[in-house]
Parts: C-alpha cells; sequence; structure tokens
C-alpha cells in the first residue's frame, strides 16, 4: 500500500517537474520570438538573452549530476545544445550573430521531444 502511493508521489512530482520545464521552453521561445520581432539592440533582446541564460545554465547544472535519471547520452547531448544556445546568446549580444531564428527552432524542438 505505502509503494503504491509513494510510486504515485513520484511519479506525479516527475510529471510537474516535465511540466515546468515545458512551460520554462515555451516561455524562452515566447521571449526570442519577440526578441526576432523587435531586433536585437532592444529591451526585449536583452531579456529573452537574460533568460535562455539563467535557463539553460540551471539545464546544464542539473544534467551535470551524477544523480540525473537520464541516460548519460541525452544528458551530454544536452549539455552540447545548452552550450550552443548559451554561446549563441552571446554571439547576439556581441554583435556577431544578427537572427534569434535558430535559437528559436532549437527549443521549439526540444519542446516538442518533451510533450511526447
Amino acid at each position: 500500500m505505502y509503494k503504491f502511493q509513494y510510486d504515485d508521489v513520484i511519479s506525479d512530482s516527475s510529471q510537474s517537474l516535465r511540466s515546468d520545464e515545458q512551460m520554462a521552453l515555451a516561455h524562452s521561445i515566447k521571449l526570442l520570438a519577440l526578441a526576432e520581432h523587435k531586433g536585437k539592440h532592444t529591451r526585449e533582446a536583452i531579456d529573452a538573452i537574460f533568460f535562455v541564460n539563467r535557463l539553460w545554465s540551471f539545464f546544464i547544472e542539473d544534467l551535470m549530476k551524477a544523480e540525473n535519471g537520464l541516460p548519460p547520452e541525452v544528458r551530454a547531448s544536452l549539455i552540447s545544445v545548452g552550450l550552443w544556445l548559451l554561446k549563441e546568446a552571446e554571439q547576439i549580444s556581441n554583435g556577431e550573430a544578427q537572427s534569434f531564428k535558430g535559437m528559436i527552432d532549437v527549443t521549439q524542438t526540444i519542446l516538442e521531444g518533451l510533450e511526447q
């Protein structure tokens, strides 16, 4: 009886975390799309880059933990994607890149993967 209830709590907790991740990624896409529309030298661009940096720094830190439940190959791939997103955000900030589109597309792909 207790095992069943514990499993329900763990399952609910996992679903809640996935939902939080989905919401954060969706918010990131919304900010990036607004920044793409308004331009890279706008407050919207600054907000989008700041959010992406915080979000992916958090994700990467979590993915590097040994207790993270994802398979090592998946974790490594997501870390690589996260590092690319951080680098792309930096390049936009430095004027070395012009568009948020690639960041939007990659983030959308990750979001769609979480929704499956």
